[in-house]
């Protein structure tokens, strides 16, 4: 019986490896300038055989029977294409398909650029067997996006986080940014951030990428952490010919009326034999900007001593912390890439794709902060209550400005050195019919910030406060001679260090095999494994320096620098005044004994520092196999095994570490898929999905750290026990395409949600203290639609038929269970964080054969960015409206100049508490103007 078995897997083996009368295709299907066109449609019609490009423009069909066979290639604002090909047994064929826009068929109607990257992004949506969004790398130079986070918010269903004015954290389907997942050419590029998983959208120029994939339903063959969907970077890929490029401008931020420096560079070619290519690129951009800035927290309790007792007295909400901040930032953002892949053969390929992203922000802050104080400290007379509102108290008045040592990198700033690095081997095999594809890779992120150093001077006076316009709440003092600089005493001088790096190391292997289980046309069987390992610490230290001379004593007699600014974009009544110069903060020998006491702080950062590492082992199998003619179905089952091992230390009293706490958590996710696709028609597709994903809890949360803090009366405790958050996804959506590259898109989703995390705030029984732990709530659900719309407006007479107009909707409701308030009691009515309502994209765009202009819009409306102990303290992130534009002038086919316009709106950041007119922080960044030089030459092989 067992030689039967050997004999039946030989069997097996020589019909796949096999010596048959049937050989291979392998292929590339390029533009007129040698670049690939990515998901081309490929067919041989006499056969009933087909198969899409990848997203190279390469392809390999397997099977092929013997003789002259007809390839046919179609694809959206391209010429159909069909080429003869001999096919040999047992040998794979090399062919080159070129493709060209079919202009004289749109009845004059240009194919720009920006068509042509349309056409690409469309049709690659189209062929993909799951939901799918793309953009490519002609659309992005479209628009004013310096990054990939700004590119990537003009795809429906996604709304992104700011920082400083750029798009850093991204939201999908209105899931925050922790519970989606980025790759960068298919592996999880890691997070820099300390204390959570958010992939730093900003590191990433965007003209260092080809093509962006967001998949809204995930394969089998995907990594499953990702709840609200995947993003998939891919680098540039080496052309078929030669090919440089290169971009130069410069600019001007309006809030500094300082300069932008931007350029890139990119060169790539491949040999004459085909056999080697290669493609380097680089980007650099310089930016020197700033934000206006002030934030409240708000209350509804007042206390003060009445001589005997504290006492408290009934109040409407009133701000009782106010800071008005100043921000000057330099970010200077370099990206470099290399890309080299060398075919042996038409069987065999290897490849290596390197990137390496670094990134300063250098940044002084002037920061003037007002809190009330404690109620010990406030006696009748020190305050007046207006119609229920605490409008005059005592505050403890604070000057801080923030900067770092003087020296070459730091420059007298705060410096945060990012760095992401990524290193992919890999190739691609065909073994008779059984493909085989590997790839290992290794990924660095990392976050430095030495020598970061603040002064502080406080004093105490009575302030008048001003709740008349609750979005522009304002403090200012009752007796302005009581808040001069002379009252001003030094608070302390401090300096810290904090290190955050994340190693990642990935493997994976899939074996891909042709089959046809109905007789109705192509299919295949796919199935692999995956490793994954995760290193992430944090190392952080403080210290705080008394000064053993008078020379601190007097605030007046050391250099300042006035920040009062009569345009604040805030508004002209916030008043900055004085704050100690970065210069002389960062020429300060705070080493020097004979000057300073240094004493260590371990409370300010013994709870933050930490290990955690992850390994995830994850097996698929899937097939995709057509049912009929117009249907087709993919299904299969993704199982991810997980292992994590935290450590964290155990301290008391703030800065005593009792020892080291080290937990291990194991466990496993199986997560089957299936996805049906129906060709309506030619142009027109319906899909349907039911998935399964997950997302890991953040580092920090599974950290069984115990931190004490008596003076603050308040308890954090980690949570290794936290389960992975699951969902079950429900997907439709309904796609027509248009011949004359555009498309009309609806769907709707539904997402059953388990185990989400969210921060419980209560009562320590034994203490009495105020205690934070993450913990998972019961379950929660997300119901969305989508609809979108593109095309070029070839229908009206004359040259308003270059018009083009794009616009998408997003609509999304949720809703979670199982969120205790500070009192034990479950929540009711309450949104799932994150959870967008309502989100919009629209462009209007013109080009003809010279000039290409666009005016784009994105908002995004408000939703809960943090749950509170009650639903007054819950954090809301309020909507956003910006509107862009940009335009370009072609001299001839290479060079071209180009002018953007940011912000036009000037859209501030803006969080609210509890209802929408109570603000806690607005920030602004003013617009930001840039223009150059672009110069692009092709010459194909």
């Amino acid at each position: 019986m067992r030689k039967n078995y050997v004999l039946l897997f030989i069997t097996l083996t020589i019909s796949f490896i096999g010596f048959s009368q049937s050989g291979n295709i392998q292929g590339k299907i390029i533009d007129e300038n040698g670049l690939s066109i990515p998901f081309g449609n490929v067919l041989i019609e006499s056969l009933n055989k087909g198969i899409i490009s990848d997203f190279d423009g390469s392809f390999l069909m397997v099977d092929v029977p013997s003789g002259n066979q007809i390839i046919k290639v179609t694809y959206l604002g391209y010429a159909d294409v069909e080429k003869e090909v001999t096919v040999e047994g047992g040998t794979t064929v090399k062919i080159d398909i070129i493709l060209s826009p079919i202009t004289q068929e749109l009845d004059g109607v240009l194919i720009t650029g920006y068509n042509s990257g349309q056409a690409k992004a469309l049709n690659s949506q189209k062929n993909k067997q799951n939901i799918t969004n793309v953009v490519s790398t002609d659309q992005i130079g479209k628009f004013p996006d310096a990054n990939i986070g700004d590119a990537v918010k003009r795809i429906p269903g996604i709304t992104m986080q700011v920082d400083q004015g750029e798009a850093r954290n991204i939201i999908i389907r209105g899931l925050a940014p922790q519970l989606n997942s980025v790759t960068l050419n298919g592996s999880r590029i890691p997070s820099a951030e300390g204390d959570n998983r958010n992939i730093q959208m900003d590191l990433i120029p965007s003209d260092m990428i080809q093509l962006i994939e967001v998949n809204k339903a995930v394969t089998p063959d995907m990594d499953a952490d990702a709840l609200g969907g995947s993003v998939n970077l891919v680098t540039r890929t080496s052309p078929n010919g030669f090919r440089v490029a290169a971009t130069l401008g410069s600019g001007v931020n309006t809030i500094t009326a300082k300069r932008i420096i931007n350029g890139s560079f990119l060169i790539g070619n491949r040999t004459k034999n085909g056999k080697f290519g290669w493609m380097l690129s680089s980007s650099i951009n310089d930016n020197d900007f700033g934000s206006d800035n002030v934030e409240a927290e708000w209350t509804d309790e007042f206390e003060f001593f009445n001589g005997a007792d504290v006492e408290e007295v009934e109040v409407k909400p009133y701000t009782n912390v106010f800071e008005q901040r100043t921000y000057l930032v330099q970010r200077i953002r370099r990206s470099f890439s290399a890309n080299l892949d060398y075919a042996f053969n038409a069987n065999n390929t290897i490849f290596l794709k390197t990137m390496y992203n670094w990134r300063d922000d250098r940044e002084n802050r002037f920061r003037l902060e007002h809190g009330i104080l404690d109620a010990e400290d406030i006696e009748v007379g020190d305050f007046t209550i207006t119609n229920g509102v605490p409008t005059r108290f005592p505050v403890e008045a604070k000057r801080q400005s923030k900067g770092g040592i003087d020296s070459n990198r730091n420059k007298n700033t705060r410096l945060e050195d990012q760095r992401m690095q990524n290193y992919s081997l890999g190739g691609d095999h065909l073994f008779g019919k059984v493909k085989f594809d590997w790839l290992a890779s290794f990924a660095k992120a990392s976050e430095e910030r030495l020598n970061e150093r603040y002064i502080e001077y406080e004093s105490e006076y009575i302030i008048n406060n001003d709740n008349s316009d609750t979005e522009f709440p304002l403090f200012t003092p009752e007796d302005l001679g009581d808040a001069g600089l002379s009252n001003f005493e030094l608070g302390e001088i401090t300096e810290e260090n904090q290190y955050t790096e994340e190693k990642d190391f990935n493997a994976f292997a899939n074996f891909k095999l042709p089959v046809d289980f109905f007789n109705t046309g192509d299919g295949f069987i796919k199935f692999g494994g995956r490793l994954k390992t995760k290193d992430k610490i944090r190392d952080n230290n403080f210290f705080e320096l008394d000064p053993l001379t008078s020379d601190f004593d007097d605030l007046t007699q050391l250099p300042l620098v006035d920040q009062t600014d009569e345009d604040y974009l805030a508004g002209s009544q916030y008043t900055a005044g004085s704050y100690v110069s970065p210069e002389y903060l960062g020429q300060l020998d705070l080493l020097n004994e004979s000057l300073f006491d240094i004493s260590d702080e371990p409370s300010e950062y013994l709870r933050a520092n930490y290990e955690v590492k992850e390994t995830v082992y994850a097996a698929y199998a899937m097939a995709n196999q057509k049912l009929t003619d117009k249907l087709s179905v993919l299904f299969g089952v993704r199982v991810e095994s997980t292992k994590t091992e935290a450590t964290g230390n155990e301290i008391e009293d703030e800065e005593d570490i009792i020892g080291t706490i080290t937990e291990e958590k194991n466990y496993v996710n199986v997560l089957p898929g299936v996805h049906f696709k129906y060709n309506i028609g030619t142009s027109t597709v319906l899909r349907l999905a039911w998935t399964n994903t997950l997302a890991r809890p953040n580092y920090e949360d599974i950290v069984p750290s115990i931190d004490v803090v008596a003076d603050d009366k308040e308890i954090f405790l980690g949570n290794p026990e936290l389960n992975a958050t699951t969902a079950m996804n429900f997907d439709i959506m309904a796609e027509h395409y248009f011949k004359s590259i555009g498309i009309i898109s609806g769907g709707v989703f539904h997402k059953n949600i388990k185990d989400f995390i969210y921060t419980f705030q209560f009562e320590d029984p034994g203490t009495g203290f105020d205690a934070f732990q993450p913990q998972n709530g019961d379950s929660a659900s997300i119901t969305g639609a989508e609809i979108s719309f593109q095309r070029q407006l070839d229908f009206l007479p004359g040259f308003a038929k270059n018009f083009s107009l794009m616009l998408n909707y997003t609509y999304l409701t949720s809703n979670a269970d199982g969120i205790r308030n500070e009192d034990g009691e479950e929540r009711s009515d309450l949104d799932l964080p994150g959870t967008t309502p309502n989100m919009f994209n629209g462009s209007l765009g013109y080009s003809d054969k010279k000039l290409s202009l666009r005016l784009s819009a994105n908002y995004s409306d408000a939703y809960i960015d943090e749950i509170g102990g009650s639903a007054f303290e819950d954090r809301y992130y309020d909507e956003q409206f910006l509107l862009d534009f940009n335009a370009s002038y072609a001299f001839n086919k290479g060079f071209s100049i180009y002018f953007d316009l940011n912000n036009i709106t000037d859209q501030p950041l803006r969080y609210f508490q509890g209802v929408k007119n109570r603000t806690m922080q607005v920030e602004y960044y003013g617009r930001r103007v840039t223009f150059g030089l672009k110069y692009d030459l092709f010459k194909t092989r």
